[in-house]
């Protein structure tokens, strides 16, 4: 009887909870800040963003600037933020991206769950 008692505790230690989950979730993700340049307002290009950080698992938002650029804010994997760079360089077909500039950034927990387009 003993043992059994040992074995159930053992079996609910073992599990995770969603807190557990969540921070290795978030120890495995980096993010980043995305400054796109070129003809990037007007071209629907913050929602081909959103499309694309949906597709590769990506949270954050994308925002027009009023100097003409796009930011993107985008929390994930080191493969899946590699994957969007490229998806942000190439921008949607009316679209001609000349530069991106991208830097380190903080997790921000406001965007840990979703993918928002900004004003």
């Amino acid at each position: 009887m003993l043992t059994a008692k040992r074995t159930t505790v053992k079996q609910e230690t073992d599990q995770e909870t969603p807190e557990q989950r969540l921070l290795a979730a978030e120890t495995d993700n980096l993010a980043k800040l995305f400054f796109v340049s070129g003809r990037v307002q007007g071209v629907g290009y913050r929602y081909f963003v959103q499309r694309e950080a949906v597709r590769l698992g990506i949270y954050g938002y994308a925002e027009n600037l009023d100097d003409g650029r796009v930011e993107v804010y985008a929390i994930g994997s080191a493969d899946a933020l590699a994957s969007l760079l490229t998806a942000l360089r190439k921008g949607p077909t009316f679209a001609k991206v000349s530069s991106v500039d991208e830097e380190a950034a903080q997790i921000d927990p406001r965007y840990s769950n979703q993918f928002v387009i900004k004003g």
